[in-house]
């Protein structure tokens, strides 16, 4: 489903496929980004599988591999043409460790060397998208600009190089987010969801659903998608 954040992942057994929009499957990438994205995606595999990945906050893209975020929105991209020289290196390094306590001391060894070479500061923008991935208001372009003293215009040309989306477009995936968080609490309606998450109204509620999880949300909550199996 859509998401503002990327995720480097690493598949150590089996191999996913992708079903294009088309219904035809061709294989997925043994390790690579999945960018932020406003779009679904849709996988399948047909037999046992394990990976590692790591979730990422949006502004990892830019410091970690030097690139702006918005490049790698909707692109899901191969470790090597990444980090040219070094994925190949760091994926037999994960596929062929023996435990995740290890592959996580690499991926925090690689995370911390990278860092440490990064030109960029910490910038107010990194702690607003924080601020707007883990709390539950969905504030306005305008709110943003009045509470944190920068410009709409800043806030578009900050979020584009380390989000990857317009604010606006950012919020909006991260309320979706908020919403689907509410699954398996069977007592709520679907109406108390949309409005705790700031939705104006029902048919909004319904169409962002639509269009960021590829399913409406009464089909999504039912518990008998394919979007849920995993959570089972």
């Amino acid at each position: 489903m859509a998401d503002v954040c990327p995720e480097l992942v690493f598949h150590y057994k089996g191999q996913f496929d992708v079903i294009d929009e088309k219904g035809e499957r061709k294989p997925s990438f043994l390790s690579g980004i999945n960018g932020p994205t406003n779009q679904t995606s849709k996988f399948v595999i047909d037999s046992g599988f394990s990976m590692f990945g790591i979730y990422f906050y949006p502004h990892a893209i830019p410091l970690l591999f030097g690139i702006p975020a918005k490049e790698l929105t909707n692109q899901m991209v191969e470790i090597d043409l990444i980090l040219k020289g070094i994925g190949a290196n760091l994926e037999d390094q994960i596929m062929n460790s023996s435990s995740d306590e290890q592959r996580i001391t690499i991926i925090e060894n690689f995370v911390e060397k990278r860092l440490s070479k990064s030109k960029t500061t910490q910038l107010p923008v990194f702690e607003l998208l924080k601020h707007i991935i883990q709390t539950d208001g969905t504030p306005t372009v305008k709110q943003l600009s009045s509470d944190h003293a920068i410009s709409e215009r800043q806030l578009e040309r900050q979020f584009s190089q380390f989000a990857g989306f317009s604010p606006k477009q950012f919020i909006r995936i991260a309320r979706f987010h908020h919403a689907i968080q509410f699954y398996g609490k069977e007592y709520l309606k679907l109406s108390d969801i949309a409005l705790d998450c700031g939705y104006y109204d029902q048919s909004h509620f319904i169409h962002d659903f639509n269009r960021f999880a590829g399913i409406g949300p009464k089909e999504y909550f039912s518990g008998k998608s394919p979007n849920t199996k995993w959570r089972e």
